[in-house]
């Protein structure tokens, strides 16, 4: 017995295959291809555009890494400098300058008789050279004057020994000059030289401190001397009036000259 499928119910079925058919197209996304790409190996899309636009990008990011390197460059040179400039001088002439010093400075505390200091020449002057008295006998008068006599040979004497030390410093000077002129040279920053040009200024000043002692010595040896001469006069000045003064100056007597 044959079965027969109305017309209507076969037309439903067809439409309903037919729908079932068209509708992936309908769903599935459309993709399109630019018009200025292609497809290479393997079916990848490559974009001239886009990739042209990657390497700009790629370029720039690379120049401002280098620009970074180079900005830390600049701050650890800068740093590097200022520990430099920072740095002290690895050499010192103070200790040899003391010593320069000290050394004239115990030759001015060796004079004699008289010495740099203002009560001791106001007490040696009072007594030494100060007023004469017409009653002092002959062997005081005598006494005062070798005592004037030996103050300025010791100031004399004084004078010259302070000369030789002050020339005995002109060596010990210039090791020291020749020294710091190189450490100034050759400093690697702002402070070594500072410090080389102080330390200069330390030897100048030792040098001038060694000039003001030479010229001291030499003006109190002069001063000694003309003291002596100052006081000379007046004693002979006052051994004149005693001589012709009556009744105390000469007196005449009997003098034997052949047996």
């Amino acid at each position: 017995m044959t079965c027969k499928i109305p017309r209507i119910t076969r037309m439903a079925s067809a439409s309903a295959l037919a729908l079932a058919l068209a509708a992936p197209l309908v769903l599935a996304p459309v993709f399109t291809t630019p018009a200025h790409a292609f497809f290479g190996f393997g079916g990848i899309v490559y974009d001239p555009t886009n990739h042209a636009e990657n390497l700009l990008t790629a370029a720039r990011s690379l120049e401002q890494i280098n620009n970074q390197i180079a900005q830390l460059q600049n701050e650890a040179q800068m740093l590097i400098n200022q520990a430099r400039n920072l740095a002290s001088l690895p050499y010192s002439s103070l200790q040899q300058l003391q010593q320069n010093v000290q050394r004239t400075q115990q030759l001015l505390g060796q004079a004699q008789n008289i010495a740099f200091n203002v009560q001791s020449i106001d007490r040696m002057f009072q007594q030494d050279y100060g007023n004469l008295s017409l009653n002092a006998t002959d062997a005081q008068m005598i006494d005062d004057a070798r005592n004037r006599w030996e103050n300025t040979v010791g100031g004399l004497q004084d004078a010259m020994r302070v000369q030789a030390g002050v020339v005995g410093n002109i060596d010990s000077n210039r090791t020291q000059m020749s020294e710091l002129v190189g450490q100034s040279q050759g400093a690697t920053g702002a402070l070594q030289a500072t410090q080389a040009g102080n330390q200069l200024l330390a030897l100048q000043s030792q040098q001038l401190s060694d000039l003001i002692a030479v010229i001291s010595a030499n003006g109190r040896a002069d001063a000694l001397s003309e003291a002596e001469r100052a006081t000379a006069a007046e004693q002979g000045r006052i051994q004149r009036e005693r001589f012709l003064t009556p009744g105390a100056g000469y007196q005449p007597g009997n003098a034997q000259m052949f047996n």
